[in-house]
């Protein structure tokens, strides 16, 4: 790279030999959450739900002059009342080294092309609330905050009770 000179960022699909780029930078995001206790992925769990039969999700890598620099795994949703799919984005993360020179940004409008190409009829993630950073780089590229809805979840014990309830006859 010339001194002075912008980065060259190149985004293209993950493909299965990123799977332990892919991991790593799951890893790397969830160290910065202050989650890092909750990833039990591995690269087995990755390949088959992004390159196997049928896949889960997508996966786009950032390159920064031809290294590894971030990535956006995301998967299609749908929305009954607009009566067609949106795009959900689960995990952007861009390494820090190469924050604030953009990669974030082409990694958004990228999946917002590609939303639009797709015929979604919205783009949506979720942020974690103490993210400051993450919260005013959405606000500035326009995104708006959802006030009145809170994330639910089951998983674990609690996903597995409730699945067994399902079995029990009245």
């Amino acid at each position: 790279m010339t001194p002075g000179a912008p980065p060259r960022i190149d985004l293209r699909a993950a493909r299965r030999a990123d799977v332990p780029v892919i991991l790593a930078f799951v890893r790397e995001l969830a160290e910065y959450e202050r989650l890092a206790d909750a990833v039990v992925a591995d690269a087995a769990s990755f390949e088959t739900a992004l390159f196997g039969p049928r896949p889960d999700a997508e996966v786009v890598i950032a390159e920064v002059d031809g290294e590894a620099a971030g990535f956006a795994l995301f998967f299609h949703s749908f929305s009954t009342f607009l009566g067609r799919r949106g795009l959900y984005l689960e995990d952007l993360y861009v390494r820090p080294a190469h924050r604030g020179h953009g990669v974030g940004k082409r990694l958004m409008t990228h999946l917002a092309a590609l939303a639009v190409e797709r015929g979604c009829g919205r783009f949506e993630w979720s942020v974690l609330d103490w993210n400051a950073p993450a919260i005013g780089f959405y606000r500035a590229i326009g995104a708006v905050g959802q006030d009145g809805w809170t994330v639910q979840r089951l998983d674990g014990e609690a996903l597995r009770a409730l699945a067994a309830s399902a079995r029990v006859t009245p």
